[in-house]
């Protein structure tokens, strides 16, 4: 653990062979996980830049700002690395819901003996 990446305070993400890191966003004020997803490095700048979340859709292979067309932008209020740099936890202030199907978070169900439930 001597490496300056794990205990030093430069900044140098470590991203996998995509080129991406991944991104663990919560609400500021609730702590709530909101979602996951994964930024390249014009994401991470863009998101440092603005203060909104931009990420790297490994499905369409693009750049897209968080809320663009829904306008449920992610106004970032912290940004943390881990200690090898190879995630970032966002933490933000989501102007409506923040999952694709509507829901408040990506983590809207509970996996139980049962099988799946929704989370209250």
């Amino acid at each position: 653990m001597t490496d300056a990446r794990d205990k030093g305070l430069t900044l140098n993400p470590k991203y996998d062979d995509h080129g991406l890191i991944t991104a663990v966003v919560t609400d500021v004020d609730s702590g709530e996980v909101l979602m996951v997803a994964h930024m390249n490095a014009q994401a991470l700048a863009l998101t440092v830049e603005t203060g909104l979340a931009h990420f790297w859709s490994r499905s369409r292979q693009a750049l897209w700002k968080k809320g663009e067309t829904s306008g449920n932008m992610l106004a970032v209020r912290d940004i943390r690395i881990d200690c090898d740099q190879d995630a970032v936890w966002v933490k933000a202030v989501p102007a409506g819901p923040t999952c694709h199907t509507g829901a408040r978070s990506c983590f809207f169900r509970r996996v139980g003996r049962d099988g799946l439930s929704l989370v209250d």
